[in-house]
């Protein structure tokens, strides 16, 4: 059975949200840690070829070159382009990661985008689909649970709306971007003794 979100531990869904800086920090800290690093370019000396010089330094009355892979020529080298060992990650404290979560997860029980249900599902697609309808949860859901079961990942893996996480794995940028949330009454107890400590 469904509930709103009327109910949730005020340290947690309920605090004072005074700098939305932290939140775009910790935003862009998650993007840029998902980051995969692929791009690799060839230097001058790297690129096959150009060993033998161009033409004779002298008399041509064209500028002198010693390689046809020179940067400036095409087919040459790249100067200064990704060598695939960037380090794009944005590194912030455990303590400001905690507080953007429960500031996020603050504007959506404010924007009453939570919802408490249990889900029961025998690991069909359709199982989680009525659900959603029942709900009315059209948009992209963000379902979180305190643990992951074999049933929930096959019933939820085929909805492109739909994503599932555990508690301790929240974050800001999957609460920011989800229309709806929906919490199973364990998780709300893992998140409250991650985020708010035990009360």
């Amino acid at each position: 059975m469904a509930t709103t979100a009327k109910t949730l531990p005020k340290e947690v869904f309920g605090v004072e949200v005074k700098n939305h800086e932290l939140l775009k920090l910790a935003y862009d800290s998650y993007l840029a840690n998902s980051r995969l690093v692929g791009a690799t370019t060839k230097q001058r000396g790297e690129v096959r070829g150009g060993g033998k010089k161009p033409w004779q330094q002298k008399g041509t009355g064209r500028a002198r070159f010693g390689s046809s892979r020179n940067p400036i020529w095409r087919g040459g080298g790249i100067v200064f382009g990704p060598r695939g060992n960037e380090n794009y990650t944005k590194k912030i404290s455990t303590s400001s990661k905690q507080l953007a979560i429960r500031q996020a997860l603050t504007l959506a029980n404010q924007s009453d985008k939570i919802l408490n249900a249990d889900i029961s599902t025998t690991g069909k697609t359709q199982d989680i689909v009525k659900f959603l309808d029942d709900n009315k949860l059209n948009r992209r859901t963000l379902i979180v649970v305190d643990e992951k079961t074999d049933e929930l990942n096959r019933s939820t893996k085929n909805i492109q709306r739909v994503k599932l996480v555990r508690a301790n794995y929240l974050n800001v940028y999957d609460i920011l971007n989800a229309d709806h949330i929906v919490l199973s009454a364990k998780s709300v107890d893992v998140i409250k003794k991650w985020l708010g400590g035990a009360k």
